[in-house]
C-alpha cells in the first residue's frame, strides 16, 4: 500500500485513535516518522512507541497514546506542510502554537525538531505539523 503522505497518514491514525479512546495505534514504519515521534515523546504527547519487525521486512510503530482524566493529551494535531503546497520558515519566522502551549514540528537541515529546538539551534525548515 502506498501513500503520498505517509506524515498526515500518521498524524490522521493518532488522532483517530485517539478519538475512539484507544490505548494504541500503528503505523507502517520509516525514519521520517520515528523521528516525528521522538519528538512527540520528548514533547510529552505520547507515552512511548515500539518497533515491530515482520518476517518480510516490513516494519511497523506501535503509538502508545497518553491520556489525563480520559482525555486526550493531544487536543490537536494537523499537518502543515503537504506533498502539493510545502511550508518553510525562517529561523525568525517560525510558528508559535497556542502562545507556546503547543509545539512545531520542523524538518531542518539539522534533523527532526520541535520549534523551540529549532530557534536554539538558529535554524530553519519545513514546518511539518503542529500539535497542541
Amino acid at each position: 500500500m502506498s501513500f503520498s503522505d505517509p506524515i498526515g497518514d500518521m498524524l490522521t491514525r493518532i488522532r483517530n485513535a485517539q478519538e475512539r479512546r484507544k490505548n494504541t495505534v500503528s503505523t507502517p514504519a520509516s525514519t521520517l516518522r520515528g523521528r516525528v515521534l521522538d519528538v512527540l515523546q520528548s514533547e510529552g504527547f505520547i507515552r512511548g512507541y515500539s518497533e515491530t519487525k515482520f518476517e518480510n521486512g516490513a516494519a511497523e510503530y506501535e503509538i502508545e497514546l497518553k491520556y489525563s482524566d480520559n482525555v486526550g493529551v493531544i487536543r490537536t494535531i494537523e499537518r502543515v506542510s503537504r506533498p502539493g503546497r510545502r511550508v518553510y520558515a525562517s529561523v525568525k519566522n517560525i510558528p508559535q502554537v497556542a502562545n507556546g502551549l503547543g509545539v512545531s514540528i520542523l524538518s531542518t537541515p539539522k534533523g527532526v525538531m520541535a520549534d523551540h529546538e529549532a530557534k536554539a539551534a538558529n535554524v530553519g525548515g519545513e514546518v511539518l505539523c503542529r500539535v497542541f
